[in-house]
């Protein structure tokens, strides 16, 4: 079973970067894909990035290409999401995801992120 913490969330005001975190324990991310989704209260979930782990390779939901980058660490089992020229339209709860397959399979509990104007 993983287990998947995120952390970096909080107020920023837009222009503004912020890097969120994601440690997993339970089991490595090696094998998994693993990627970083939001969502808005009433709005339905967003995908924002993937990762391929063994890979490395990345995608992006255009709304975020050129400004987020999904990294990952494997020495600590952790993946990161740094958001740069944030945006009030990317307030939401961001989430940390890993499976299989893009499907996800396991979640985090999410951390906010609140663009100020």
């Amino acid at each position: 079973q993983v287990q998947l913490v995120e952390s970096g969330g909080g107020l920023v005001q837009a222009g503004g970067s912020l890097r969120l975190s994601c440690a997993a324990s339970g089991d490595t991310f090696s094998r998994y894909v693993v990627g970083w989704f939001r969502q808005v209260p009433g709005k339905a979930r967003e995908r924002v990035g993937i990762m391929h782990w063994g890979a490395g390779t990345t995608s992006y939901a255009d709304f975020v290409k050129g400004r987020f980058t999904i990294s990952r660490d494997n020495a600590k089992n952790t993946l990161y999401l740094q958001m740069n020229s944030l945006k009030p339209e990317d307030t939401a709860v961001y989430y940390c995801a890993a499976g299989y397959t893009v499907a996800m399979d396991y979640w985090g509990k999410g951390t906010l992120v609140t663009v100020s104007s």
